[in-house]
């Protein structure tokens, strides 16, 4: 238990020195340095290379992730691949950020002529501004760690984090500057759940055509009852001949037809009478978190909610149970 103890301890310390670092850095940022890397970052018309040797390769992998899904295209060049054709991909309206703690990677230096040649801006993220990339880039970036978390002071841990949210702080500047909407930082993101919410529309989940079951108002009551249970939605809705949505019929409704209706009325029940008429619904293009929300903020919730055109024609349904699966 001492040991356990022991260890949280110096793992807390070891937090505390990259979080300490952090600070320092924000504290020294250079305000005419920052204006200029997040003006060459957002004018730019070509693309952001990003690139590094070693762990600092990493960190500028996720940089250029983080810039690419917030609405600046950018990507990662190893430099070794760089000098071996890969720098083919480098134009001149592009820019580059260049990450080394070191600020002497001899593979980054090996690399700045030729960009240089394509006049392509350099942003160097630095742990050293005395260094070499530093001296010969547009702009330089103090990433500097006074010490890292490694007991040893020798594995990079302060001094990425530092490199890391100086790329993050860029980027996110960059996405202000940019004005990114939800709607636009959603269309680089379908699969997340903000990303559902603000694409996935009701159209894309109802069920239409076909697979839409549908009676008249003069449908005798037992063959809407089919229609319910051979429909798999657990509701048809009622049209006219037009498609106009009249009504809709649920197990619900059913039921409280058996319920309230004596038994020789029941013979010439048809769906006009059965059905909820007017039912709530909704127009294509509404967003399905807009539908869920419809159908389950209310007094008593709905399970089904038709669909139609501004003419007020059913196009389909869509169901709750569809609604919850889409992860929305």
């Amino acid at each position: 238990m001492e040991n356990a103890v022991g260890a949280v301890s110096a793992g807390a310390d070891l937090i505390r020195i990259q979080a300490n670092a952090l600070l320092h850095a924000a504290d020294r940022l250079d305000a005419t340095a920052f204006d200029t890397a997040v003006s060459l970052v957002a004018g730019t018309e070509g693309r952001i290379v990003l690139s590094g040797a070693g762990t600092s390769g990493i960190i500028a992998r996720k940089i250029a992730a983080t810039l690419t899904s917030t609405g600046t295209a950018a990507l990662f060049l190893h430099p070794s691949d760089a000098l071996h054709g890969a720098l083919g991909i480098v134009t001149g309206d592009d820019v580059a950020v260049l990450i080394s703690n070191s600020g002497e990677t001899d593979e980054l230096l090996v690399l700045l002529p030729y960009l240089e040649h394509r006049k392509v801006p350099v942003i160097a993220i630095v742990g050293n501004m005395a260094s070499t990339l530093a001296a010969r880039s547009v702009v330089a970036l103090d990433a500097f760690a006074a010490r890292e978390a490694c007991p040893l002071n020798l594995a990079p841990t302060a001094s990425t984090s530092v490199a890391l949210a100086l790329g993050d702080a860029l980027a996110m500047t960059v996405m202000e500057v940019k004005q990114l909407t939800p709607e636009q930082f959603a269309f680089n993101h379908p699969s997340g759940r903000l990303g559902k919410r603000l694409t996935l529309k009701v159209d894309d989940l109802m069920r239409g055509g076909s697979d839409r079951p549908a009676v008249g108002p003069a449908t005798p009551w037992l063959e809407v009852v089919t229609a319910v249970s051979n429909g798999g939605l657990g509701a048809v809705t009622v049209e006219d001949g037009n498609g106009l949505l009249l009504g809709i019929v649920t197990d619900g409704d059913v039921r409280r037809t058996v319920e309230t209706t004596p038994p020789e009325a029941m013979p010439t029940l048809t769906a006009g009478d059965v059905m909820t008429a007017q039912p709530v619904s909704v127009l294509p293009g509404t967003l399905a978190y807009d539908g869920l929300q419809i159908m389950e903020n209310r007094p008593t919730q709905i399970s089904v909610l038709p669909v139609v055109d501004e003419r007020g024609r059913c196009l389909g349904l869509v169901r709750l149970h569809d609604l919850v699966r889409s992860g929305i």
